[in-house]
């Protein structure tokens, strides 16, 4: 029988040993969805909490993470209002929140969930208390969105990577970065190793909302665009080692 774990932060010392950096990874809600593709699976939710678990050791992690597995706002069904549509996919991020936060502490993680959105089951943003838990060791789990309609998680995560002072903005996807092409219909395209972020937002490569990008070139702070799915992938990207695409 498993036996569950007291959640705590990690140890603050030991991150320092191993250079901790500040790091904001964003997740879209289809890392946790089941494998119908939609709601939450209870091996997707596992997986990612370990994932995030072992992350958290070596970095100060802030998580912002999307609802598309349980409603996506700009599509959440015909003929629906948008702004209503938008605060559906809010309260989806919530939800997902909430699990996540749940599964880390089973995983012996303590971890601090703040929402955009007022609930009784979150906790309001707050940037001091945030930036109190990662240096405890502590992850934040951003939800919520940025509280507002018309507007992605994309932005989201990068408002709060510059406003918890984020060396990177980790962008978690099923990719192992960023293409000439999509890779599923165009068997030549490419791996770009680098790219900057006027070519990006010049060419619109549909990488992440172009809000997002602009906001993380006017306070510079890198994107790393790598496959979350591949096996110990979001390990190599926190220690700092080449994967995926970099946008600086």
């Amino acid at each position: 029988m498993n036996e569950k774990r007291t959640p705590k932060g990690v140890d603050r010392q030991e991150r320092a040993r191993k250079g901790a950096r500040r790091l904001l990874l964003k997740i879209s809600g289809e890392a946790l969805a089941a494998e119908a593709g939609s709601g939450i699976g209870e091996p997707a939710l596992e997986r990612l909490a370990g994932l995030l678990a072992s992350a958290a050791k070596l970095a100060e992690l802030a998580i912002v993470i999307g609802g598309g597995n349980i409603v996506r706002g700009a599509t959440a069904g015909s003929g629906l209002d948008r702004v209503a549509a938008d605060q559906m996919g809010m309260l989806a991020t919530v939800i997902n929140g909430l699990a996540l936060q749940s599964k880390l502490e089973e995983h012996g993680i303590r971890a601090l969930l703040q929402s955009a959105v007022a609930t009784p089951f979150t906790e309001p943003l707050d940037r001091r208390e945030a930036l109190a838990a990662l240096e405890r060791g502590e992850p934040v789990i951003f939800a919520g969105g940025t509280g507002n309609p018309f507007v992605t998680t994309d932005t989201a995560a990068a408002i709060r990577a510059s406003e918890i002072g984020a060396e990177m903005l980790l962008k978690g996807t099923k990719v192992d970065g960023v293409y000439t092409a999509d890779p599923a219909r165009d068997p030549k395209a490419r791996k770009l190793d680098r790219l900057s972020y006027q070519e990006v937002l010049a060419r619109d490569l549909g990488v992440m909302d172009l809000a997002a990008i602009e906001l993380c070139r006017r306070n510079k702070i890198p994107i790393l665009v790598f496959n979350l799915f591949k096996e110990g992938e979001l390990e190599r990207a926190v220690r700092g080692e080449p994967v995926g695409t970099l946008i600086s």
